[in-house]
């Protein structure tokens, strides 16, 4: 058994490569081989957005704070609040982050796959999303 205090391991700045407005990552869990998942507590500021990005073995978003929104390529952006579970397919393109007005936090969960978990593609413009 193993426990990781809260607080334990350093937050960090979402970088500007990822991410677009500001974004703190606060790291929960790693893999230790032979497991493969990984969980973070990531907190988007208002605005604030991923790039879209796709996962080899899908993700598992979990909101537990304010107010959110989400799109699949191709489909509509949706709205998320605290209790959402959001599951992505395994390459599915994609994109979470903040309301416009308020703040969102989620914990994020997935999978590596030969030692990579995400594939960080363009990054989402205003205009997609300010598209209802």
């Amino acid at each position: 058994m193993k426990i990781t205090r809260s607080g334990s391991l350093p937050s960090g700045k979402g970088p500007t490569e990822w991410f677009t407005g500001i974004v703190r990552i606060d790291p929960l869990f790693q893999a230790s081989a032979p497991a493969r998942a990984a969980g973070n507590a990531v907190t988007f500021e208002p605005g604030a957005r991923t790039a879209w990005h796709t996962h080899p073995l899908g993700q598992i978003l979990i909101v537990t704070a304010g107010c959110g929104r989400v799109q699949r390529e191709g489909g509509p952006i949706e709205e998320i609040r605290p209790g959402d579970v959001v599951w992505f397919e395994p390459g599915e393109k994609h994109w979470h982050g903040a309301a416009p007005t308020t703040a969102m936090t989620h914990i994020a969960i997935q999978e590596a796959l030969d030692g990579k978990a995400v594939d960080w593609l363009e990054h989402v413009s205003d205009v997609q999303y300010q598209a209802e």
